[in-house]
C-alpha cells in the first residue's frame, strides 16, 4: 500500500493511504476524543466529539471516518475545535441522567471524563432527561437504563458486527432516537446470548451486567452459611487492572488471599472444574469416535463441538436449534464445580449442602445466566447461587478495604483447588482444544503430544478460526481402531466466526472431527465481564499471562491433576459413568430465532 504525508498540528506523519485523521494522529500520540468509535469495531461518525479543523475546508470534519489525502493540514486543539467539543458533549448531558455518585460506571465512564475535560458545568443547555424511563432488570446478565444511553450505537455495532445477534437496534427518529431492543421487548424475551459485549463496549453505565454481590456480602455475613467461592482462569490475569497493576500481570496469589480475607470459608479454583471437564469432554469425543468409526453409528453426531461458554451455546440453541446433538453434552466447569460443591464437597466437609453457597467469579456475564438455567440443580441445590463478574469482584476487594498490592500470595484450599496448566488455558480462545488433545493424545497412545513442551501453537492465536491436524499412530491395543486417523480440529472465537463455523456444519460441508468455541473476541479474556476497556492488544496482553501460568505448573495434563485421580477413585468412578453422566452432563434447549 502506498504511504502519504500530512501535518497534524504542525507535525509531519506519515501513514497508509486509506488511514484515517484519527488513526494517524494516534501514531503520533496525539489523542482526538471520542465517544462512538471503538477499536474492535467499524467506523461509526455518530458522536461528533472527534471533530477536527482541517486547512480549506469550511466544516469541522469527524476524524474517524475521514481518510487523511496526500499533504492534509489538520488542526486537533483549535478554539473552534474545542468550543464544538464542548458544544456536542453539554447537549449530550443535558441529555443523560448525571446521578453519577451512584451509577456503577462513575470512575471509569467516557461521557464524565470529557465533561471534566471539557468544562461542562451543566447549564449550558437545559436538561431535557425524558421522564418515565425505567431501568430494564429482566435478564440474569444484563441491565439497561435509556436515561444513560448516549446514542452512540456502539451496543448495536459490537451485536451486529462481532456477535451477528442483532439484540439492539436503533430505533425511531430525531429526537426520539433510542437504542432498542427488538421490538422493545424486555431482554429476558428477545434473542440475546447475554455475552455482554454490549456491556464492555458501552461508554457510560447505560449497559451494564446485573450485580450480585450484594447477596454474597449477607451470605458472608451470615454465620449459618458457608461459603465457597472459585474463580476462572482468566480472572487472575485480568483483576490486576482495576487494583493497580499493568495490564497482563497476574495476580492469583494475592487473589486468593483477598478472598480469605473478604470472609471466604473456602476459596477453591475453576480450573480444577476445567480439568475435569477435559476428562470428560475427551472421553466423550473418543466415544463418539468410536461408535462412528467402529460401530457406524449414522445417529452420533461430529464434529464434536465444546460447550464450555454458555454465550455460545444460547447462540446455538436459537440459531442452529437442528443441530444441538453437534454439542458436547458436558457442563461448563462453572456448573461441574457448582454440582460438585454441593455433593463430593459437602461429603468431604461433612456440611449440609442447603448450608453451602458457591460463588462463581467469572470473566463472564452469560454465566449469570447460565447459573439460573433451570436443569443446574442435579446436585438437587442450585448448583451456583451467585456468579460474579471481575469487575463485581474488584469492586468488592476495593469495599473490604484491602491493600490489595501489599497482600501476601496465598494458595488454593485443596479437595477442588489443584488444577494443572491445560486447566489455565481455558481463559484463552484455543485453550480448551489445546488441553483436550494433550490428555486425549496421551490416553490413546500413552505418550505425550508430538509437540515442543506441550504447546499446540497451531490452535494459538486471534485469527478468526484455527485449525489443526494431528495424525494418531502407535496407539494403545484398546484404542486400535485410531490407528492412522488424521484427528481435524477447529477454533473459532466470536459469534460471527460462530456462525461460519456453522454454516458449514449445516451444509453438511465441515471437515473436522472436534471444534472450540468461545462467544467472545480472545475467549474468555475477552469476556463481557472483564475490567473496561478491552481491544486487541489488552487480550493478547492477558492471553499472554495466562500462557505464562500454564508454563510455571508442575503439571500441564489434566489427566495427570492428582484431585482428579482421588475424585474418580474415590467418587465419580469413571468417566461417563452412571453418577458423572447424572451430576456433570445436561441437556440443551431448542429455541425461537426471533
Amino acid at each position: 500500500m502506498s504511504m502519504i504525508s500530512l501535518k497534524i498540528d504542525g507535525q509531519l506523519v506519515e501513514v497508509e493511504s486509506g488511514t484515517t485523521i484519527l488513526e494517524a494522529a494516534k501514531k503520533i500520540n496525539v489523542n482526538i476524543p471520542t465517544l462512538c468509535h471503538h477499536e474492535d469495531l467499524c467506523v461509526a461518525g455518530n458522536c461528533r466529539v472527534c471533530v477536527v479543523e482541517v486547512k480549506g475546508r469550511e466544516r469541522l470534519e469527524a476524524s474517524c471516518s475521514t481518510p487523511a489525502p496526500e499533504g492534509m493540514e489538520i488542526w486537533t486543539n483549535t478554539a473552534r475545535v474545542r468550543n464544538a467539543r464542548q458544544d456536542i458533549v453539554s447537549l449530550l448531558v443535558s441529555e443523560h441522567n448525571t446521578q453519577c455518585t451512584t451509577c456503577y460506571r462513575n470512575t471509569n465512564c467516557e461521557l464524565q471524563n470529557l465533561a471534566a475535560e471539557y468544562n461542562v458545568d451543566g447549564n449550558r443547555y437545559l436538561s431535557v432527561l425524558k421522564p418515565g424511563i425505567k431501568v430494564d432488570t429482566s435478564s440474569w446478565s444484563i441491565e439497561k437504563d435509556d436515561s444513560k444511553c448516549i446514542r452512540c450505537q456502539r451496543c448495536v455495532r459490537t451485536c451486529a458486527e462481532l456477535q451477528h445477534v442483532n439484540a439492539l437496534t436503533a430505533s425511531h427518529k430525531g429526537k426520539d432516537m433510542k437504542i432498542s431492543t427488538f421490538l422493545d421487548l424486555p431482554f429476558n424475551e428477545v434473542v440475546c446470548t447475554n455475552c455482554g459485549q454490549c456491556v464492555n463496549r458501552c461508554p457510560t453505565g447505560a449497559l451494564t451486567e446485573r450485580r450480585y454481590f450484594n447477596q454474597v456480602w449477607e451470605a458472608i455475613g451470615d454465620p449459618t452459611k458457608h461459603v465457597v467461592m472459585n474463580t476462572a482462569p482468566s480472572v487472575r490475569v485480568a483483576l490486576g487492572e482495576m487494583l493497580g497493576y499493568e495490564v497482563g500481570h497476574r495476580v492469583t496469589g494475592k487473589m486468593v488471599t483477598a478472598m480469605r480475607k473478604m470472609g471466604a470459608d473456602s476459596v477453591l479454583d475453576t480450573d480444577f472444574a476445567a480439568d475435569l471437564t477435559i476428562i470428560e469432554e475427551g472421553n466423550e469425543l473418543l466415544t463418539r469416535l468410536k461408535k462412528v468409526l467402529v460401530d457406524k453409528d449414522q445417529s452420533v453426531k461430529l464434529p464434536m463441538i465444546t460447550s464450555c461458554s454458555p454465550g455460545w451455546v444460547k447462540f446455538i440453541e436459537h440459531m442452529f436449534p437442528n443441530h444441538l446433538g453437534h454439542l458436547s453434552t458436558c457442563k461448563s466447569p462453572q456448573q461441574m464445580f457448582g454440582t460438585l460443591s454441593k455433593t463430593y464437597y459437602a461429603e468431604q466437609k461433612g456440611i449440609d449442602p442447603k448450608d453451602i453457597v458457591s460463588v462463581a467469579i467469572m470473566p463472564c456475564a452469560a454465566k449469570k445466566y447460565e447459573a439460573n438455567r433451570p436443569e443446574m440443580n442435579d446436585s438437587g441445590y442450585r448448583d451456583i447461587d451467585a456468579g460474579l463478574t471481575t469487575r463485581e469482584f474488584g469492586l468488592m476487594i476495593k469495599q473490604a478495604g484491602l491493600d490489595f498490592k501489599n497482600l501476601p500470595d496465598g494458595a488454593f484450599d485443596s479437595i477442588m483447588g489443584e488444577s494443572t496448566g491445560a486447566g489455565v488455558i481455558f481463559g484463552a480462545t484455543g485453550g480448551v482444544m489445546e488441553a483436550a488433545l494433550r490428555t486425549a493424545y496421551a490416553v490413546v497412545t500413552g505418550r505425550s503430544v508430538p509437540f515442543e513442551n506441550l504447546n499446540i501453537t497451531a490452535v494459538r492465536g486471534t485469527d478468526g478460526i484455527r485449525e489443526a491436524s494431528i495424525k494418531v499412530e502407535n496407539c494403545l491395543p484398546e484404542w486400535s481402531f485410531l490407528e492412522g486417523v488424521v484427528l481435524n480440529v477447529g477454533v473459532a472465537h466470536g459469534l460471527k466466526n460462530a456462525r461460519i463455523i456453522m454454516d458449514q456444519i449445516a451444509a453438511g460441508t465441515s471437515k473436522y472431527h472436534f471444534i472450540e468455541v468461545m462467544a467472545c473476541p480472545g475467549g474468555c479474556i475477552g469476556g463481557g465481564g472483564q475490567p473496561i476497556p478491552t481491544n486487541a492488544e489488552i487480550r493478547a496482553k492477558r492471553t499472554a499471562a495466562i500462557y505464562e501460568e500454564d508454563m510455571g505448573k508442575p503439571i500441564r495434563m489434566s489427566h495427570e491433576n492428582p484431585e482428579i485421580v482421588k475424585i474418580y477413585e474415590e467418587y465419580l468412578h469413571e468417566p461417563l459413568g452412571h453418577k458423572s453422566h447424572k451430576l456433570l452432563h445436561t441437556h440443551y434447549t431448542p429455541r425461537n430465532r426471533y
